[in-house]
């Protein structure tokens, strides 16, 4: 929530800065939110730093502020004048109309450099401090990009955009309107007292003796102000929580499916109700306090009267009625800079704890980050694409001490080329696997390298170049089709985006849609069909044409139609390039060149289908798991495909994800000596490696 400006109005050049946003801080309640918020060492001069590329702007906003907040005390000196000199002469006589033409000249042209010099502030003020709000924005975003996976894994997504957002948000006002309040403030009390001395010392002395009282009444009311202004940010952090959780379309469809709508909608009412109470209260707190001050401040003119009138009458000083006028037009002037003055620095304290959080999260350092002597992957010593894990472990950070590690002295080579699928428990640590071969997760023990090279002294970005991931779970932008497989090469030509669509067998559809491949996909990819996104997903890889593929469960998710038809894109995509595949679905790895078989952190079988099956072991027990609950009753072997015009998927794949995948789920599974058995015809290697059956 944006805290409000510290100098939300301009009572221009040389008038008192307005203010809004927070009006003080509870002291109480603010050392407690201090407490809370992170320790953050040098945070002022930090602070300080963000308007450093600005300095020559600020420099310009500051002789402009101080002449228009000198410009400002002018004038009532010039009324002064006219009183005495042209409208009423203290020497006697009528009025000097040729002076008072003079002075009301001088006066109409200070107003109007002070318009222009307002206008001018007004500019200056406002793009240093949205520059700067921008660039806090952008760095925080930038470095919250350079984060590791882990990092988002374990912290929520709506706490990260409250930072983003809100936080920084909360800031601008202070950020924007700082520099130009202090020194307009100062200067217009400065020269105000000034004049009022030159005036007369003795109503001086009158209009400032309430200002102490003034002062720490306001200062009582703005804590409990910023009290409350605090439990606003945090309630509308609430709402924003909310409104991430329930209206993103996974939320909207579970709320359906429960028929929590209701539900979520009482939930979110009930805390928007809390969110305007709270602005009820901000909006109302203090109003008594400056009902109280605008009595003061109007009776301070008449007590100004009063007093003149006896110092007149004891003849105890020269008062004229140009003096009185011009006294209490430059006394009014003076309360608001002086309030002014005392809300920086209570702004600055309130806004002291978003601060930190900000500079918190600009001071994590990513858990995996580049050696300085790191290389390239062009430059490691093996073949590209050669992955391999010597005895891994790997612990996740806020795993239990006690705790078994996710993966425990994990080994394998997995060649150039080569199909390499790990199978197994869910939990067993399969999809870790998959993370810490391009270096998303850092490796708690051991190594993993990849083209020969450990991954630590290699560069991340080399090593992401190189590789491209297919996940259960495909991510597209609310976008169109041409732009979600531009994202992995922004440069690519239309030839190039339909040839890559053209492998996933995807462009026919694409070409189907009214739009082509200008048809927006929806929130995350919604309109299209499970199969059709990941299809579009592999597609993109394609035009990444990295020579490491990772295969994360790709397949998991679709029906059986669609399952085939993305597993031979897969196939395809596969050609010439090191997979590492993960998958339940043991259909979809028979062809692989080596299964590995997971289970609590560690490797336990390893070989191909048809050695494992051989075994007898974890893997052949999946197989007949899965067998068996693929069975229907009344079907004894499975149908070849057919094709239906009205569908747009395309006819299933006669392939290693198809026709074998046909033997397997429809075999006898009384016993597993029964399951099909594929083996090599020939000792062609990676994917030109032909396979028979035997049962």
């Amino acid at each position: 929530m944006a805290m409000g400006a510290m100098g939300g109005g301009r009572g221009g050049p040389g008038g008192p800065v307005g203010h809004g946003g927070f009006h003080g801080v509870d002291e109480a309640a603010q050392k407690k939110l201090n407490a809370q918020a992170p320790e953050i060492a040098d945070l002022g001069a930090r602070v300080v730093a963000l308007f450093r590329p600005y300095t020559g702007r600020i420099i310009v906003t500051g002789i402009l502020v101080v002449a228009g907040a000198t410009i400002g005390v002018i004038p009532p000196l010039i009324v002064q004048r006219i009183f005495d000199d042209a409208l009423f002469p203290v020497a006697g006589g009528g009025p000097e109309l040729g002076l008072l033409v003079r002075l009301v000249l001088i006066m109409i042209g200070l107003f109007l450099l002070s318009a222009v010099l307002g206008v001018a502030q007004t500019w200056f003020t406002s793009t240093v401090g949205n520059d700067v709000t921008g660039d806090l924005r952008v760095k925080l975003f930038g470095h919250l990009q350079s984060m590791e996976l882990g990092f988002f894994t374990r912290t929520k997504t709506g706490v990260i955009q409250s930072r983003l957002q809100n936080d920084v948000g909360g800031v601008s006002g202070v950020l924007t309107n700082t520099v130009t309040s202090i020194l307009g403030n100062v200067v217009t009390v400065a020269s105000a007292l000034v004049a009022m001395v030159i005036i007369d010392w003795r109503l001086t002395l009158i209009a400032v003796f309430m200002m102490p009282i003034l002062i720490f009444v306001q200062r009582r009311v703005g804590q409990v102000r910023a009290r409350i202004a605090g439990e606003t940010q945090e309630s509308l952090a609430e709402l924003t929580s909310i409104t991430q959780e329930t209206l993103s379309v996974s939320g909207i469809l579970l709320s359906k499916a429960f028929n929590r709508q209701r539900a979520e909608s009482a939930r979110y009412s009930d805390e928007n109700a809390n969110q305007v109470q709270l602005q009820v209260r901000r909006a109302m707190s203090g109003q008594g306090f400056f009902a109280v001050v605008q009595v003061l401040m109007a009776s301070v003119p008449a007590v100004i009267y009063l007093v003149a009138g006896y110092l007149i009458a004891g003849g105890t000083g020269a008062i004229t009625a140009g003096t009185v006028v011009a006294f209490t037009t430059v006394q009014a002037r003076l309360l608001m800079p002086l309030m002014g003055l005392m809300r920086v620095a209570l702004d600055l304290q309130t806004s002291r704890a978003l601060f930190a959080r900000i500079f918190e999260y600009l001071d994590l350092t990513p858990a995996i980050i580049d050696r300085p002597d790191a290389v390239t992957v062009a430059d490691a010593p093996g073949p590209l694409g050669r992955v391999e894990f010597r005895d891994v472990v790997f612990r996740y950070p806020d795993a239990a001490g006690a705790a078994r590690p996710t993966l425990g002295g994990v080994s394998f080579v997995a060649e150039h080329g080569q199909h390499v699928a790990f199978v197994g428990p869910s939990g067993a640590g399969k999809t870790t696997i998959l993370y810490l071969a391009p270096r998303l997760y850092e490796a708690s023990g051991g190594t993993v390298l990849f083209s020969g090279a450990d991954v630590r002294t290699l560069t991340q970005e080399s090593i992401i170049d190189h590789v491209g991931i297919v996940s259960q779970e495909t991510y597209l932008f609310h976008a169109t089709i041409r732009e979600n497989l531009r994202y992995a090469k922004p440069g690519a030509t239309d030839a190039e985006l339909e040839a890559a669509c053209t492998a996933a067998s995807i462009h026919h559809v694409i070409v189907g849609f009214e739009r082509g491949y200008d048809t927006i996909v929806g929130e995350r990819g919604y309109r299209l069909s499970g199969g059709e996104k990941q299809r579009i997903a592999i597609a993109r890889v394609l035009l990444k044409d990295p020579p490491v593929l990772l295969l994360d469960e790709a397949t998991s998710a679709l029906d059986t139609v669609s399952e085939r038809i993305v597993q031979e894109a897969l196939d395809t995509a596969a050609r010439g390039r090191t997979t590492l595949t993960v998958a339940h679905r043991l259909s979809t790895v028979i062809g692989a060149d080596v299964i590995h078989v997971v289970d609590a952190g560690r490797i336990v079988e390893s070989g191909t289908h048809a050695e494992l099956l051989s075994n007898g072991g974890l893997y052949a027990e999946l197989a007949a798991q899965q067998m068996a609950a693929s069975q229907i009753e009344g079907i004894v072997a499975a149908e070849g495909p057919h094709d239906l015009p009205d569908r747009r998927a395309d006819r299933a794949p006669v392939g290693a994800a198809g026709h074998d995948a046909t033997l397997l789920l429809t075999a006898d599974v009384s016993d597993t000596g029964a399951l099909p058995v594929l083996e090599p015809d020939s000792e062609a290697p990676g994917d030109e490696r032909v396979w028979s059956h035997r049962s």
